[in-house]
């Protein structure tokens, strides 16, 4: 009896360091989850991907369909995942003090589909979706939006994707749910012309998620990652325009760049931001 006390408190003891933790990260005054998008760690599995982004001092994952899950497991993350390994990945999270708190980008062509997407979704805890739906299945999307309670972000690719810029983003939600907005990414504004902070100014009270890219060049397809602060992306003015707006959301880290070992890059992006706040 007195070793499964001690174990409880133990547990409990655990729980709240680990809470205490996240709240006493500078962004979490704000609102903001500072993560990584785990695409940035693609050539790794998700368990190699959970150990990399716990080692950058972030608590919260932008998981993207179709990463292998490693540590013994067949699956993908993806809703086709059993439910036994859902629960063993649920373990890893839980192990780390980590959260899946974004996943995407999804771009699914039926209805079935976001069906199945949304239930997965629901079971692992995800709050949203950055996306690029066809525009012909934003009214459906927008109902599982508030049947499910899920947001669905509407990410940006560059010029001449189609949602790359913010008025179109704009177009494909109006009269959705309140639960579809825009994921900001910076990044591929920046490859495709767009000042980053006006184009955040155009999606003011929208804006859902981030991915959050300083680079090398403006209008430049082929610019790359560099540890933000470092580059033409305007982090600082970025930060700013979020604060001005009152962004609640996950900003996510996507470093598309010294793919084998950017954990130091990733780490120093991190720092950077929370040192401007």
């Amino acid at each position: 009896m007195k070793k499964l006390i001690t174990l409880s408190l133990l547990l409990v003891c655990g729980l709240i360091v680990q809470a205490q933790s996240v709240k006493s990260l500078p962004e979490s005054k704000l609102g903001w989850k500072i993560g990584v998008q785990s695409y940035t760690f693609r050539l790794f599995t998700f368990k190699e991907a959970i150990d990399k982004i716990d080692s950058c001092g972030a608590k919260f994952i932008e998981s993207f369909p179709g990463q292998p899950v490693g540590g013994g497991v067949e699956d993908k993350m993806d809703y086709n995942m059993s439910a036994a390994n859902r629960k063993l990945v649920k373990s890893w999270l839980k192990d780390k003090g980590l959260k899946i708190v974004n996943y995407g980008v999804v771009s699914y062509k039926t209805e079935a589909e976001w069906l199945k997407v949304f239930e997965f979704a629901k079971d692992m805890g995800i709050e949203t979706f950055t996306a690029e739906p066809d525009t012909e299945l934003i009214a459906y999307i927008s109902k599982l939006c508030d049947q499910f309670k899920i947001n669905v972000a509407i990410h940006n690719h560059p010029d001449p994707s189609f949602y790359w810029n913010p008025d179109v983003v704009l177009t494909a939600i109006k009269g959705q749910s309140k639960r579809m907005g825009a994921c900001a990414d910076i990044g591929h504004w920046v490859r495709s012309g767009l000042d980053p902070v006006e184009s955040l100014k155009k999606l003011e009270g929208r804006v859902m998620a981030m991915h959050m890219k300083d680079l090398t060049e403006i209008g430049n397809k082929k610019a790359h990652d560099v540890i933000w602060g470092q580059g033409q992306s305007n982090i600082s003015g970025v930060a700013a325009e979020l604060k001005r707006q009152n962004f609640k959301g996950m900003i996510s880290a996507e470093y598309e760049y010294n793919w084998h070992n950017s954990v130091p890059e990733v780490t120093a992006s991190i720092e950077y931001l929370r040192s401007l706040l």
